[in-house]
């Protein structure tokens, strides 16, 4: 009799931690990271995503920006987060560069790349060398000749000391042997502010981003960093074109703090796949005109490697940046 009494005590201990385990999830809203201010790339198509994956989760999305140093603020954030799915990052390219610039100076990185496990990549899209349409320079030949002939005197806006926007402008420099000043701000959204009010002279942008202006003929976009043109921008050469090794990709791609169960995984990435599938959300990202790059987490994770193997080695390349001579 005591043991079918303990047994049964035993049992009923375990029921409430059993049931727990195997709560469905997501039972609450879901928190999704961006780690730059409103109006950039990520900002933009997390918020083209959100309500896509709130149908395919049935749950609650928060679109919460965490800006600060070029993107590592709001991706340490995620990186330290607990494990359970409820905390989410959309992240773009720099997450690969940060780490690597922060070794660079000899500090410890606000985060490390395997702290972090990938969902889905959901874009993927060349950088554009925009100007205001009221500048001297129509094509991006007159720029970098101007910008020979004047070392330090042409100055452009990024997202942030080696966040994507400076990155892709540091590689021209270094590929087209110019220097330009560089004036960095919290994220994309503020440094095309800046071009808009005449605060610098370019842009290194994703074209959601700008594809707004240019289309309201306040921005020309010059030249872009890709290896084929922009079908959005047709008539605008790549760097490649110009003979000139300069190829950066912004893309965008969501994120989980690497240790999250696989069941809540497995759950994400079934949401990633039906969301990027959704005719709301393939429309609004038509709209920014950006194309969708879907890769599942398997698929993404090798792009992933392949691209900051890439990256890092462009960071190396370039060294050290004095931002006092910037």
């Amino acid at each position: 009799m005591f043991r079918l009494i303990a047994a049964a005590l035993i049992a009923a201990s375990i029921a409430p931690a059993a049931a727990l385990a195997q709560e469905t999830y997501p039972t609450r809203p879901v928190t999704l990271v961006v780690p730059f201010p409103p109006g950039g790339v990520a900002d933009l198509t997390a918020r083209a995503i959100g309500p896509s994956l709130e149908r395919a989760l049935k749950q609650r999305i928060i679109v919460e920006n965490k800006p600060g140093a070029g993107g590592a603020v709001g991706m340490a954030y995620v990186a330290g987060a607990k494990p359970d799915g409820y905390t989410l990052l959309m992240a773009l390219s720099s997450i690969s560069i940060i780490p690597e610039a922060e070794r660079l100076y000899g500090k410890k990185p606000p985060y490390e790349m395997n702290q972090l496990a990938p969902i889905a990549l959901v874009s993927a899209d060349p950088t554009v060398l925009v100007v205001r349409a009221e500048s001297p320079w129509k094509t991006a030949k007159e720029f970098i000749e101007d910008a020979r002939k004047r070392p330090g005197k042409i100055n452009y806006g990024s997202s942030g000391v080696y966040g994507t926007l400076h990155m892709a402008m540091a590689m021209l420099e270094s590929a087209a042997g110019i220097q330009m000043w560089h004036v960095p701000y919290q994220g994309a959204g503020p440094a095309v502010a800046a071009l808009l009010g005449g605060q610098i002279d370019a842009l290194a942008s994703g074209p959601s981003a700008v594809i707004g202006q240019v289309k309201a003929g306040k921005f020309r976009v010059l030249a872009s960093w890709g290896d084929k043109r922009l079908a959005s921008l047709p008539d605008v050469p790549t760097f490649r074109e110009l003979g000139i090794d300069a190829e950066f990709y912004i893309w965008s791609g969501l994120f989980a703090p690497a240790g999250t169960p696989e069941p809540v995984m497995t759950t994400l990435r079934t949401a990633a796949r039906a969301a990027v599938a959704d005719p709301e959300f393939k429309a609004a990202m038509e709209k920014i005109e950006t194309p969708i790059a879907y890769l599942d987490a398997p698929e993404f994770q090798k792009f992933w490697d392949r691209d900051a193997q890439r990256l890092g080695e462009a960071v190396r390349r370039i060294g050290k940046i004095d931002e006092s001579k910037k």
